[in-house]
């Protein structure tokens, strides 16, 4: 259970040591690297991403940067814990990493906060400064144009959904944040990702071989998608995927399957 005003007063001296940042992070890596077959999407190469990312946001912001770093290295356990889950479900081994590590009682319970706050599915506009740069790194991630072409098989094999359930997910998750003008909260990198487009948007036709990989991966091989997503023009440039809305997605999986019956798991 979760409760509010869990920040403690920030002070000079980092909330979070060195030495025992160093803990959590060793545990995080082995963590990942024991399980990293389970975790083809959210695995170091994620965690290590928003880590490096949180930490130049809470510069930026004026958060408690050790804290950040911290919540960056445990925000997606859950994945560990549950298949497709939320954050919350990652709150028991996040506390135990964190208490492993020697991280002190409030500060791993204002750690754990930080992260149930900066989820997609959670946030608002006036989450604490710390959500907003683990918020902002973790979006970065998803921003990145090369992420729903390159790694979408990877999310579909890791949490046993399928294209039209990530599609609905994308939808659900991050148009009001999108329509409510927080989707980055760093002026920088709303202004790099979210240039105005009410009336630019246009339907832009991503086609993606979604499954190049062997079919270990989770997605049976050969599988195709086309993504229809409202892409944001700016000059010759094109907002990626995740920076707009999802409208439409279709698959057509190889035969002999029927249109719309294949589930990636």
């Amino acid at each position: 259970m979760h409760t509010e005003n869990v920040a403690p007063v920030r002070t000079a001296v980092p909330a979070v040591p060195p030495g025992v940042l160093a803990s959590v992070d060793m545990q995080v890596r082995r963590l990942c690297a024991r399980y990293a077959q389970r975790l083809p999407f959210h695995g170091w190469h994620h965690v290590s991403f928003v880590r490096a990312k949180a930490v130049r946001f809470a510069r930026a912001n004026g958060a408690e940067v050790s804290v950040v770093e911290t919540a960056a290295l445990v925000h997606d356990v859950n994945y560990l814990v549950r298949r497709n889950s939320a954050a919350s479900a990652g709150e028991r081994l996040r506390l135990d990493v964190l208490a492993r590590a020697g991280v002190r009682t409030a500060v791993a319970r204002w750690i754990d906060a930080i992260v149930i706050e900066a989820e997609m599915a959670n946030r608002g506009p006036d989450i604490s400064v710390e959500a907003q740069a683990l918020s902002d790194a973790d979006t970065l991630f998803k921003a990145l144009p090369v992420t729903p072409v390159m790694l979408s098989h990877r999310y579909l094999a890791e949490n046993g959904i399928t294209l039209r359930e990530l599609a609905d997910k994308i939808v659900g998750e991050q148009r009001p944040v999108h329509d409510g003008g927080f989707y980055f909260y760093d002026p920088a990198a709303s202004a790099t990702y979210e240039p105005a487009c009410p009336s630019a948007c246009r339907t832009n036709t991503i086609v993606a071989a979604i499954a190049p990989g062997p079919a270990s991966s989770g997605v049976p091989s050969g599988t195709s998608a086309t993504l229809l997503v409202p892409a944001c023009s700016s000059g010759s440039s094109v907002l990626p995927v995740s920076s707009c809305r999802a409208t439409r997605i279709s698959s057509r999986p190889p035969a002999p399957c029927s249109a719309g019956s294949c589930t990636c798991r």
